[in-house]
């Protein structure tokens, strides 16, 4: 999905939650950020294999979608946090079912493979 669905009008309403969650390490970020806020670095030692770059950029359509808060502290080093917005906490909480469903799912798939 291109992110200029997360900017189109015309979409159904499942369409227009995806397009705001599609990506390789959004909703890991969302799960993070629901425990508490996290400075980026602490996000990339938590993600292996996130580059620098990726988290950038994820945080910031994530920031641009109003799901996370980012807070730059004015000292030296500045020191910035990202947390969850009341929306993005909206949105998690509306995925609940969805990520239940996906472990039921997983266990079907393990099930099946023990048996076969």
């Amino acid at each position: 999905m291109t992110r200029s669905r997360a900017q189109d009008l015309n979409v159904c309403g499942v369409t227009a939650a995806i397009a705001v969650i599609d990506g390789k390490w959004k909703t890991i970020l969302l799960w993070l950020l629901e425990s508490h806020p996290y400075r980026p670095g602490e996000l990339r030692r938590r993600l292996p294999g996130l580059t620098e770059k990726v988290l950038t950029q994820t945080l910031r359509e994530m920031e641009a979608d109003g799901l996370v808060h980012r807070e730059v502290h004015d000292v030296r080093p500045l020191k910035t946090v990202y947390s969850l917005t009341e929306f993005g906490r909206e949105l998690s909480e509306a995925l609940a079912p969805l990520s239940d469903w996906g472990h039921r799912r997983l266990d079907r798939l393990a099930e099946s493979q023990r048996v076969s």
